[in-house]
């Protein structure tokens, strides 16, 4: 069975009713109505005139061009999710890229801040000893031998621990002096004097924090996360 497009029937819908109200007119006795038939008759090509082949190839056609224009929206539908993804992913790497550069930039920086406070340092050493120190004082001989670098970090922990008292003993635990070396007795590996010397106590847990957590930074990053070191 045959369709035919709704353009194709509206046009024969409408030549049917101007033919009928010609053929009504001329029963009526109208002599104009004779002639209107005549010229819409002449004028219009009627459905029923067109080869039921070329209804195929009509239908066909249009079949085609609605296809076609499905496939080119689909495309461009692809084309822009496809573009989306892209500018995603490109958003991505760039992301990636500048937290790579920002880490390496850091991580340079350390290294340099690193190097910077080795020829800064100060051997714990050559510290004269003292019966007493205060906290300025003991302030003063840490940053010389930790160095510019690490002090902030070396600091932080410090401050924590024992507030800046290289006498300050835990109660419950025994820990004692500036880091609360933990037996205390482990600072004896630094100096006899670990007790009384507070410039021997920094040069231990100095030598702690970059054993065990590369520098005093890295052990107060660790602190910051466990509130212990």
């Amino acid at each position: 069975m045959s369709r035919i497009s709704v353009r194709g029937f509206a046009v024969a819908s409408a030549t049917a009713v101007t033919t009928v109200g010609a053929v009504v007119g001329v029963a009526a006795g109208d002599p104009g109505a004779s002639n209107d038939l005549e010229t819409t008759a002449a004028g219009t090509t009627l459905l029923t005139d067109i080869p039921v082949g070329d209804q195929a190839q009509v239908q066909t056609a249009s079949l085609t061009q609605q296809a076609d224009a499905l496939a080119n929206a689909a495309d461009a539908d692809a084309k822009k999710s496809a573009e989306e993804s892209a500018r995603i992913q490109a958003a991505k790497d760039a992301k990636a890229k500048k937290e790579a550069a920002e880490e390496k930039a850091k991580k340079e920086r350390e290294a340099k801040d690193d190097i910077a406070s080795r020829s800064e340092r100060r051997d714990p050493g050559s510290f004269a000893p003292q019966s007493s120190y205060t906290v300025a004082e003991v302030k003063a001989m840490a940053r010389q031998i930790v160095g510019a670098g690490q002090f902030q970090c070396f600091s932080n922990i410090v401050n924590h621990e024992s507030t800046w008292n290289y006498r300050a003993v835990n109660p419950s635990s025994g820990a004692y002096g500036l880091v609360q070396a933990l037996p205390a007795s482990k600072m004896s590996s630094a100096g006899a004097d670990w007790r009384t010397n507070p410039a021997t106590q920094i040069k231990w847990g100095l030598n702690y924090m970059n054993e065990r957590y590369g520098s005093p930074c890295g052990a107060w990053s660790f602190w910051q996360a466990n509130s212990y070191y």
